[in-house]
């Protein structure tokens, strides 16, 4: 019997800087898919197996979240100074996540947040609540674009000729109203303390932390060094916070357990199971132990598989594809001839 292909998901997305997106984000479960038999894939029309390889290709487009102990960390000291600054007036402590590009950072606070905004909802069920404000520092800004952030983040409407201590009073005002108590500051290594702008900007957000009952999570690429906790505001920012980091994975049996993780999760018909497993080192030296360049090399690996028709990822097709340029840098890859999709 020939399977009906189900339509595809969406990828049209808000972005997370908008209630409407982090809702969608909290809310939103990664595709599934099953492999059909090969009585059942020899039975369909061409189009009908183009349509479920789409599918596949969706799915192996996100393929599956994996869990580490870098994010199992974050999570725990998120919540737990959630309930440390439950009765807490002022002087929140709050938390630092920082660490080089692509290590992680920016999924570890998303799933914080989504993971206890989820816990809000199952214990608030009838409440219109907004527990988790998600925003990003804006580069080269100032106290309005940041008090603009949170504005845009919740649809408020903003005049041209509104003062920022207007914007910033209704934000803390419906925030509060809404018992948000996570708020997550992501590329916070945009904040430069060594400039007057970024000095108003540190002023306007210690406004905010001591205008709203939540505890603020801030994330970006190595802060310790980028000046955020340097001279008289920097002190007071660190003093207030825990410092979490985030960066490349060792080659260790928490690295192999990461990669059994994704290649369980492919939908190839003629993978044969641990092959990636096996290669566990040689995936290390390819990433440089990044999990971002991980999940992208299989990834797109497994994308190749299916449009080639090879069905599998062997190490040529490893070494045949493209990833992030750092990861290119540190090893780069044997000259090779990149195979064309059918």
């Amino acid at each position: 019997m020939v399977v009906e292909a189900a339509e595809l998901p969406s990828t049209s997305r808000a972005p997370t800087t908008t209630l409407q997106g982090w809702r969608s984000f909290v809310t939103s479960v990664a595709p599934t898919i099953d492999p059909l038999d090969p009585a059942t894939l020899a039975a369909m029309s061409s189009s009908q197996r183009e349509r479920y390889d789409e599918q596949r290709i969706s799915y192996h487009s996100e393929l599956v979240i994996v869990e580490t102990s870098t994010v199992r960390s974050i999570t725990n000291q998120g919540r737990l100074l959630m309930m440390l600054n439950q009765r807490e007036i002022s002087a929140r402590r709050g938390l630092v996540v920082s660490g080089p590009w692509a290590s992680g950072k920016t999924t570890a606070i998303k799933l914080l947040g989504k993971t206890h905004e989820l816990l809000i909802r199952r214990k608030y069920p009838r409440q219109d609540r907004i527990p988790v404000v998600y925003i990003t520092t804006p580069p080269k800004g100032s106290p309005r674009k940041l008090a603009s952030e949170f504005a845009n983040f919740l649809g408020l409407p903003q005049r041209p000729r509104q003062n920022v201590t207007d914007i910033a009073d209704a934000v803390c005002q419906v925030l509060t109203d809404a018992k948000t108590d996570l708020v997550i500051v992501d590329e916070i290594h945009n904040l430069n303390l060594a400039t007057s702008a970024g000095e108003d900007m540190s002023d306007h957000l210690k406004y905010f932390t001591e205008h709203m009952p939540a505890t603020f999570v801030y994330a970006g690429i190595n802060v310790e060094n980028s000046g955020l906790f340097t001279g008289l505001r920097g002190r007071q920012i660190s003093a207030r916070s825990v410092l979490k980091t985030t960066g490349p994975f060792p080659f260790t049996d928490e690295w192999q357990a990461l990669v059994a993780t994704l290649e369980n999760g492919l939908r190839l018909h003629d993978h044969e199971p641990g092959t990636l497993t096996a290669q566990a080192q040689h995936l290390h030296y390819r990433t440089g132990g990044s999990i971002s360049s991980l999940s992208h090399l299989i990834r797109q690996a497994a994308i190749m598989a299916i449009l080639t028709g090879t069905e599998k990822i062997d190490r040529e097709l490893l070494n045949e594809t493209s990833i992030d340029h750092a990861a290119e840098s540190l090893a780069p890859r044997p000259a090779t001839t990149t195979p064309s999709a059918r």
